[in-house]
């Protein structure tokens, strides 16, 4: 719970390292594999405060994160000594109370939706912070830095939402999609005819095309699609940690497209090879109805 604590208030302290970022205006953007892979200042800046300050408190984890950084000293300024109370005074799941610093995985996206967010789509954008033991995300924090922003001038910007398996999840109200309707999320940037396909094959009622895994994991939490769906390798382990946390937390499901669980142990591959499939509810419905053809176009791990 303490380091759920300490995450809690970095990726808090991250948000508003991406904030101030962006109002400088000076991105430093660089493109890692080609116009749909970017790194920004915030990404970098970001996971060095992500990193070097639960490193200092809980030295003994492990961390891996997005971002491929040099070693150095982190400004003072990035650095973050918090902890968040409200989470110091939960009873930890009696299953985690024995666990030891060693036995625990960080996996960290500082920014994600980093395309989204140089393109001015700054509801896409998160903060990612999971934990995982044993191969199983157990744990995760989200922050999105620029929710509210399209309220206007004075809004108060961010929320930071998190859960832990056994638990629950806290700052973010769970709603249900209306009706009977099936609204899929995929997408905005990484589609090809593999992915199209599969999501035709979920006969959805609607389809919604944004940036960010963060971003999408929301939707389903707070009723505004059924089932997030992407079936290409595009997806990492720092995408769906946190984000698959705090979705099974409410009762929610997140697998590769054969319905498989992902690991998250320490040297698994970062590459989510065989496509990701989230929902809050009716998973198998869902892992039912992907294409015999992607199954055969997506390998397993």
């Amino acid at each position: 719970m303490r380091l759920v604590a300490s995450a809690y208030a970095v990726a808090e302290r991250a948000g508003s390292i991406v904030r101030n970022v962006l109002q400088s205006g000076e991105l430093g953007i660089v493109e890692k594999t080609g116009a749909n892979d970017l790194q920004t200042l915030a990404d970098r800046l970001a996971q060095q405060s992500i990193c070097a300050s639960l490193s200092k408190h809980f030295p003994k984890i492990t961390i891996i994160g997005e971002e491929d950084l040099p070693e150095e000293e982190p400004r003072a300024d990035l650095m973050e000594e918090g902890q968040e109370d409200v989470i110091l005074q939960k009873c930890c799941p009696s299953e985690y109370k024995d666990l030891k610093e060693e036995e625990l995985v960080v996996w960290v996206d500082p920014l994600d939706g980093t395309k989204e967010y140089t393109e001015g789509l700054l509801d896409n954008v998160t903060v990612l912070i999971g934990i995982s033991y044993g191969g199983k995300a157990i744990a995760g924090v989200i922050n999105q830095p620029f929710y509210n922003y399209q309220v206007g001038g004075g809004a108060d910007l961010g929320r930071t939402m998190w859960g832990v398996l056994g638990l629950g999840t806290f700052g973010i109200e769970v709603k249900e999609v209306p009706g009977d309707r099936r609204i899929v999320t995929t997408t905005r940037s990484h589609s090809n005819k593999v992915v199209t396909d599969c999501v035709d094959a979920m006969e959805p009622h609607e389809v919604i095309r944004v940036g960010g895994a963060g971003n999408k994991i929301i939707q389903l939490i707070e009723g505004k699609a059924s089932a997030y769906v992407f079936a290409s390798p595009g997806c990492k382990k720092w995408d769906t940690c946190a984000t698959e946390a705090i979705l099974h937390a409410v009762g929610g499901k997140l697998t590769d497209m054969h319905g498989n669980d992902y690991c998250y142990d320490a040297n698994v591959k970062h590459m989510n090879s065989a496509g990701v499939l989230a929902t809050l509810h009716n998973h198998q419905y869902y892992v039912n109805r992907v294409p015999q053809s992607v199954r055969s176009a997506l390998k397993q791990d």
